[in-house]
């Protein structure tokens, strides 16, 4: 037991609670009911054997509201701060204040906790009181009441321990307690607090992509152009020309050829990376860190792997939504946007819409036109293919990386739904047919290399010799 550390927002200085805030107990009810009949009867019947009775009833009565409370308790929910991923350990503290000057004999805590953080530990005054492990279904240490007392002028902490199953943004909490005083004479009203946001980051999975990009902008960065300029890879030697640096001179062939010549090299050069989010249909269910994945969860992990490879390499990284909310996030470099990037993932949601996104989308986004826009998308939607195509024929550099689990479980009715789920299945590989067609490479997400051979095609179309019609 032990006092906890003011929370980051310190609340008002807790004043007297009007007297609708508590209310008596069954036991005062019982205590002053048989008081009264011991009295009336011993009264009527002129006996004092029942007046003896009744005195025990009223002098512990009387005792026990000698002193009675007058605030109510405080409750306080907050969260450790620190960067938690999917599956790394989770903190979290429900603080009780009694802020009277009497004991809180018996205060009743509970708390809401999102299923997808997993309570395996709770613990009040040291001692731990729940404890739980194993799979991810396996029910939470915190859900259930738990007791204790509190003392005048004093908190105690019922901190909470587990794993955070999945990304995003999970609620600890509300969180409500009762309290007994006046040895349960009297019981105060529920006490809630609002809920305290968990944020937890998608695990990146590894990714490297070592092919070139099609076309890079920017002089810095790290991707090998195939313009000449200054940088680390070797492009050949030629002769030495005004303007040259010295220190690039190539002495053994200037010798040979008893003529200066130059090592020349090839300039490293950043890109722009658009990653585009298709959140118009979701399949799948998830299963957290450990289980299966859904198609929102492949979407948004592979998209914070492309993003921190691409940062990491100097490269300018930005992130649309293709649905109904249209969110964005401007192109940056640098450890700041993959952060922003973190943070603006934990809000991605699956949304339907009846209308075309496409303008609302691209409208008023300006894609540049060297830009690699990455498509993370399950193919779900007919308007997914047509948005692929029209980037494709508007001349941008299109990888559609596909989304859908592998694994995606057959329907469980009898019957038609069988065939019409293979039906299915055969249209959508039509569907990424013809996409291929026009020119949108197509690849499953699989972790380290998933782009590699699809990037190389790509640079190479970016390079070859435009045919001019006559």
């Amino acid at each position: 037991m032990a006092t906890p550390t003011p929370p980051p927002t310190e609340p008002p200085e807790p004043g007297p609670e009007p007297a609708s805030g508590w209310a008596p107990t069954w036991a005062l009810g019982r205590a002053v009911l048989l008081t009264g009949l011991f009295l009336i009867a011993g009264v009527l019947l002129g006996r004092v054997d029942l007046i003896v009775l009744a005195a025990p009833f009223a002098i512990g009565t009387a005792y026990a509201l000698r002193r009675r409370p007058a605030a109510l308790p405080q409750v306080w929910v907050s969260a450790a701060d620190g960067h938690l991923v999917e599956g790394g350990e989770l903190t979290g503290t429900v603080t009780v204040g009694n802020p009277d000057t009497v004991d809180y004999e018996v205060t009743v805590v509970r708390t809401r906790v999102s299923p997808w953080l997993r309570v395996e530990r709770a613990t009040i005054a040291g001692a731990a009181v729940a404890s739980r492990s194993g799979a991810t279904a396996a029910p939470s240490a915190a859900d259930r009441p738990f007791a204790t007392a509190v003392p005048p002028a004093a908190a105690v902490d019922l901190e909470l321990v587990g794993t955070a199953l999945r990304w995003g943004r999970h609620p600890i909490g509300p969180a409500g307690a009762r309290v007994a005083a006046a040895q349960g004479l009297l019981v105060s009203r529920a006490v809630v607090t609002e809920p305290v946001r968990v944020r937890v980051y998608p695990v990146t999975e590894p990714f490297e992509a070592v092919e070139t990009m099609p076309r890079a902008a920017g002089l810095v960065g790290a991707h090998h152009s195939r313009r000449a300029g200054e940088g680390g890879e070797l492009a050949g030697v030629r002769i030495f020309a005004p303007g040259d640096r010295l220190r690039r001179i190539d002495w053994r062939v200037s010798l040979r050829a008893r003529q200066l010549h130059v090592a020349a090299t090839l300039s490293d050069r950043d890109a722009e990376v658009v990653v585009l989010l298709d959140v118009l249909a979701e399949a799948g269910r998830s299963g957290g860190v450990t289980g299966a994945a859904s198609v929102l969860d492949t979407t948004v992990r592979a998209a914070a792997a492309i993003a921190e490879h691409y940062l990491h390499r100097g490269d300018r990284v930005a992130l649309l939504e293709y649905g109904p909310a249209a969110r964005r996030l401007r192109p940056a470099t640098g450890r700041r946007q993959y952060l922003t990037v973190l943070e603006w993932l934990l809000d991605v949601r699956a949304e339907s819409s009846p209308h075309e996104p496409y303008d609302q989308v691209f409208g008023s986004q300006l894609l540049s036109a060297d830009a690699l826009v990455v498509v993370l998308t399950p193919l779900l939607d007919e308007r997914s293919a047509q948005m692929l195509a029209r980037l494709a024929r508007s001349g941008r550099f299109v990888v559609a990386v596909d989304t859908l689990p592998a694994d995606l479980p057959l329907p469980k009715d009898r019957g038609w739904a069988e065939v019409a789920y293979r039906l299915w299945r055969l249209d959508r590989d039509t569907m990424v047919g013809q996409l291929r067609e026009h020119g949108v490479p197509v690849v499953r997400w699989a972790g380290a290399g998933s782009l590699d051979q699809v990037l190389r095609d790509v640079a190479r179309l970016a390079t070859a010799p435009k045919v001019g019609h006559r």
